[in-house]
């Protein structure tokens, strides 16, 4: 987690105010994807809306089977005649027919989630989104590479901006408007029916602010693509955390930042705004493992490490292994060589054989043909 001291508060014109604040101690707790993802998992599906067929679909017809001996399959089949309809299947694997377990409005859609887990899981996304590289590293890329720190700062004058060209003339300042552009540019169709279902669009999420008091700054901000605004004190997983992933870009006012200690409380003392809440505890106060493996403290109550290992040895099929064979009996490669050299000497020899063979053929051809010739015109001459 982030363990900066202080962090910088930049003023409504972009530059450094001068002021500093604290880090809340909530940005120190441990990030816990596992969590986070289970927790947004469980109350995104809260506001699901219940959906069923019609429980009449397909079944407002009598069917009945055939039975055998009509050359068609023992289905059910509507009765009656007139109509293209009659004679056909009416049953659950067939067209027309019911369909199997029809959905019903009394599924189970929501989850209950305990209240320390989602407390977890906000504490440990808020956290992530103090660390640039999981900022930058997220799945929607916030492009942070000219911003000038993270988390982001801006005063309390910035929460009575009622005009949107002055929150994007902010955001241009503190050098966020690429993340904007990125937004805008990833605007695309929608695959699938959502389409027709009036989300016909759909868009990367950009910064998150997240203020104290609305004077304002919701209608300065909301036009803007991508931008999402959050009381800080309606912390919503959903929002800070979206798809279940941890690291969004989120810009804070001033006061929103000093709020965080009050509402999460730190490891001295608990959370005066949530009954009995303390923050969670990182289960290693130092996460540099190498360091402590190598400290003398932990080698010093470590046995010595045992040098000679003895190893079992492979076993090799002689047969199949010539090095296996050799430590058996060294004379084998002698009689492997002898065994090929015979070998390769018969090869030749049948090699020579062979062409002797089909040169002697040869000779007798052309002897023949020779014979053939003469014997031909010798019959002219007696003609």
């Amino acid at each position: 987690a982030c363990a900066r001291p202080l962090v910088s508060v930049y003023s409504d014109k972009g530059a450094a105010s001068g002021n500093t604040i604290t880090l809340p101690a909530v940005f120190k707790a441990p990030i816990r994807p596992d969590i986070v993802n289970f927790v947004h998992t469980n109350i995104s599906k809260n506001h699901r809306q219940p959906y069923a067929v019609n429980r009449f679909a397909g079944e407002q017809t009598s069917a009945e089977s055939w039975g055998t001996g009509r050359a068609v399959a023992r289905i059910p089949r509507v009765r009656g005649g007139g109509t293209h309809r009659s004679g056909q299947a009416a049953f659950n694997m067939c067209r027309g027919g019911r369909m199997y377990a029809p959905t019903k409005t009394w599924r189970r859609w929501h989850r209950r989630c305990n209240i320390n887990q989602r407390r977890f899981a906000v504490c440990s996304a808020l956290a992530a989104s103090a660390l640039p590289a999981l900022v930058m590293s997220k799945g929607k890329c916030h492009k942070i590479d000219q911003t000038p720190e993270i988390p982001l700062v801006v005063e309390d004058k910035v929460q009575q901006f009622k005009k949107t060209k002055e929150a994007v003339v902010l955001l241009k300042k503190l050098k966020a408007w690429d993340d904007i552009k990125k937004v805008m540019k990833s605007r695309r169709i929608r695959a699938g029916k959502g389409k027709l279902r009036n989300r016909r669009h759909t868009m990367k999420r950009g910064p998150c602010v997240i203020y104290d008091q609305d004077e304002g700054i919701t209608k300065a901000f909301r036009n803007i693509p991508g931008i999402t605004l959050i009381s800080v004190d309606r912390l919503n997983l959903l929002k800070i955390a979206p798809g279940g992933h941890v690291g969004r870009f989120l810009i804070w006012t001033e006061s929103a930042l000093k709020r965080l200690d009050a509402i999460y409380g730190t490891w001295k003392k608990p959370s005066s705004e949530k009954t009995g809440y303390n923050l969670p505890m990182p289960k290693m106060t130092c996460t540099d493992l190498s360091k402590i493996l190598q400290s003398s403290e932990v080698k010093s109550a470590l046995r010595a490490p045992k040098r000679g290992i003895a190893r079992s040895s492979q076993k090799k099929n002689p047969l199949k292994n010539i090095r296996a064979m050799l430590k058996l009996n060294p004379a084998a490669a002698s009689a492997k060589r002898s065994a090929i050299l015979t070998q390769q000497r018969r090869i030749k020899e049948k090699a020579e054989k062979r062409a002797k063979k089909a040169a002697g053929v040869i000779v007798l051809t052309l002897f023949n043909k020779v014979q053939s010739q003469n014997l031909v015109c010798g019959q002219v001459l007696l003609v």
